[in-house]
């Protein structure tokens, strides 16, 4: 059943087990505020164990890079607008990974990675990207990399 993600009121339920639970739930609502300002769209997330094709076809799109992560996926969100997919999953180490994906325009087609506020750079990113900083009201220092996806998925 999915929530809506209150970006006024920002709550952590959903990713209370994470250790940065509080950055994790900002990073979630900075997400929902951009969808809710750009597109006029309510971001709704599920628990992970009911997305499961979602969270097959992000691995899918990782292992592009030979990617994926040992922490537990919380939860995902799926945003579909004419023809641009987005899929958010929120992993319990703190990490957000969004997909944007075009099936008709590869020049529209890439994977984002968030690192909550006070979380590590995950063993599986570190040395493969460089993290570019930014400054968020509801997460506080935002650290973000992303890849341009190449192929079909």
């Amino acid at each position: 059943m999915p929530v809506v993600v209150d970006f006024k009121e920002v709550s952590t339920a959903g990713v209370e087990s994470s250790p940065v639970a509080g950055a994790l739930a900002g990073l979630r609502a900075n997400d929902a505020r951009y969808f809710k300002n750009k597109y006029d769209i309510d971001f709704e997330v599920y628990p992970a164990a009911e997305k499961q094709e979602s969270l097959a076809w992000v691995n899918e799109v990782l292992a592009e890079r030979d990617l994926s992560f040992a922490s537990k996926p919380l939860e995902v969100a799926e945003i579909v607008i004419d023809d641009m997919r987005w899929v958010f999953v929120y992993y319990e180490s703190g990490l957000g990974v969004n997909v944007m994906y075009s099936p008709s325009d590869p020049k529209k087609r890439a994977v984002g990675f968030k690192l909550s506020d006070g979380m590590d750079v995950p063993d599986e990113l570190e040395g493969k990207f460089k993290f570019a900083r930014m400054k968020s009201k509801l997460a506080g220092i935002i650290r973000g990399s992303y890849f341009v996806v190449k192929g079909e998925h």
